[in-house]
């Protein structure tokens, strides 16, 4: 699943940060394309789903509504026009960290894994946000922000769940994780 992204955040790279600019954002059907138009949101937020689906137990639940949670936050404060110093590395730093969790099973103690998912979500709430423009439908566009990023959430969530009740494809989960790692750390590198 994140190879083709990580293919594209390689092949791509202008294309792979999913931040068109400040003022553009309105409307629920920009919200939800939002996440899907770039390789950083996309790989986040499915590999955010893929830990919370290999760790399982009331993480299964609990990483991506703190990953939800933190990126309204984040919306909020970029809407308000609280400046955040290099958000962009931050968003970057977000897909290594979370792709390098997956890709060595980290299990770390549930207040920092969650911390760790709100603050991820923040960071990918903080810049769109920021975009809103001047009397846009900031609840239509964070609906539809919401609900494309629950469903990637649900995808990855799935996916590890799958795998992880799977011992022999177990191994298999954690390359996804190394693959959205390596690409936004070559993304990166091209900035």
């Amino acid at each position: 699943m994140c190879a083709p992204i990580a293919a594209a955040a390689l092949l791509l790279p202008g294309a792979a940060l999913a931040h068109t600019g400040v003022g553009e954002a309105a409307g629920f059907a920009a919200g939800f394309v939002h996440p899907l138009g770039g390789a950083d949101h996309l790989a986040t937020m499915v590999v955010v789903g893929l830990w919370a689906g290999l760790l399982g137990g009331a993480l299964r639940l609990r990483l991506p509504a703190a990953f939800l949670g933190g990126m309204v936050l984040g919306a909020v404060l970029g809407a308000a026009g609280l400046g955040v110093p290099s958000v962009e590395a931050g968003v970057l730093a977000s897909v290594v960290l979370a792709g390098a969790l997956v890709a060595t099973a980290a299990r770390l103690p549930q207040s920092l894994a969650l911390a760790l998912a709100g603050v991820f979500g923040a960071l990918h709430g903080y810049v769109p946000g920021a975009e809103m423009a001047p009397g846009a439908d900031a609840l239509g566009y964070g609906a539809g922000f919401l609900v494309a990023t629950a469903m990637l959430l649900g995808l990855g969530l799935g996916l590890g769940h799958h795998l992880a009740e799977r011992s022999a494809w177990r191994l298999a989960a954690h390359l996804p994780g190394g693959a959205a790692c390596l690409a936004a750390m070559v993304v990166a590198g091209m900035g």
